[in-house]
């Protein structure tokens, strides 16, 4: 059920030696991550229960899924652009259907992130769904 995007870093991890490779990958992809417009970082956007300041703007376009995201954490950054890979680019309608935590689970991450990073993910993922089932 993963996209493209996401086999392909489930295969980098696969890759990657150890959890400290694959932590600086996460890194990587959130200074790639295109940068959210300030304009948009307002009280709606806001994801709470993050220890990170955290913005999600979801959009749908002709029925299918996409979001722009950012956080003042660069590891936070890097969590949103492993949560593009799973989400964006799918019918909305199957948002709801996507069992992130399984995803999650084969990079590894509900392994190596704190309890507050495990919190703030599961928020995100949260907003995600909400904002998918009322599209």
């Amino acid at each position: 059920m993963a996209r493209d995007e996401f086999e392909e870093l489930v295969e980098t991890f696969e890759f990657l030696d150890d959890w400290e490779d694959r932590y600086r990958h996460v890194i990587d992809m959130g200074k790639a991550f295109p940068p959210l417009d300030d304009a948009l970082k307002v009280p709606a956007t806001k994801v709470d229960g993050c220890a990170s300041q955290v913005w999600l703007y979801p959009r749908v376009e002709g029925g299918t899924f996409d979001f722009a995201g950012e956080s003042d954490a660069m590891i936070v950054r890097g969590l949103i652009a492993v949560l593009h890979a799973l989400y964006a680019g799918r019918p909305v309608a199957e948002i709801g259907a996507v069992d992130a935590a399984a995803e999650l689970r084969r990079l590894g991450l509900d392994e190596h992130l704190s309890s507050q990073r495990s919190n703030g993910v599961r928020a995100m993922v949260q907003r995600i769904r909400e904002v998918a089932a009322t599209a």
